[in-house]
């Protein structure tokens, strides 16, 4: 999977979030509540490293490593503090990051890693032992994630069935069209053959998208119901 959307539209993926305030604060508080007592984490996919910066501001949750495959988000995030290697999560190689870390974030980032099993398996050895991997994502079965296979399959939020559906400000089919959702118990499975166990849930983006940044929604336990999914898990190595 190539990375060119993110390359060329950096800095819309910012905008989009900004447009949709309430969403991005909705997503925030998930994150910020699977990083309590976190410790030291690394931000796989860190992205524009927008989140991360939210997190230490409003947080005061220090996420200041990542790992990101685009040039162009990877330059913002270094803007913005943080130490950024470039690379994808399933062929990175950084001696220098091994067993530095005891939660490795993948914060919206598994639709857009190609195979998320090596993903897995490759970054683990940037944990400590005992270390967790905190995976945040839309969930196939989801809403949001229905509606975005939509759009992606008609190439276009303009189209007669999506009017009166989509939100008002829309995620940017560049970036809809490079995704690939995964089931929570896709997630899970790939989870479990890395290693991983004792798996946690919480989510968030309840309401259909259409309302969704309407209000700013607290996290809930579980996965049964979000359009934005958290599963915690812990390494055994």
């Amino acid at each position: 999977m190539g990375y060119e959307a993110y390359d060329r539209y950096a800095a819309e993926y910012d905008a989009w979030f900004i447009k949709n305030a309430n969403v991005l604060e909705t997503e925030a508080a998930l994150v910020a509540r699977t990083l309590e007592n976190a410790g030291k984490v690394l931000s796989i996919g860190c992205g524009s490293g927008l989140f991360e910066m939210i997190m230490q501001k409003r947080y005061g949750i220090s996420v200041s490593c990542g790992i990101e495959p685009s040039v162009s988000m990877a330059e913002i995030a270094g803007k913005r503090g943080m130490e950024v290697t470039i690379g994808t999560a399933e062929e990175v190689c950084a001696p220098e990051l091994e067993g530095r870390f005891d939660t490795l974030l993948f914060n919206g980032c598994p639709c857009y890693i190609n195979d998320l099993q090596k993903a897995f398996d490759n970054t683990s050895r940037f944990l400590r032992s005992g270390g967790r991997a905190v995976v945040i994502d839309i969930p196939k079965e989801s809403s949001y994630a229905l509606l975005y296979n939509l759009a992606k399959t008609l190439g276009t939020w303009d189209h007669p069935m999506l009017q009166g559906v989509c939100p008002p400000n829309p995620y940017p089919i560049e970036f809809v069209a490079m995704a690939n959702w995964r089931t929570t118990e896709e997630k899970v499975e790939c989870l479990r053959r890395s290693g991983y166990s004792d798996f946690r849930f919480m989510q968030t983006l309840t309401r259909v998208p259409l309302h969704s940044d309407s209000s700013v929604e607290e996290p809930s336990e579980g996965c049964d119901r979000g359009s934005y999914v958290a599963i915690t898990a812990t390494f055994n190595r």
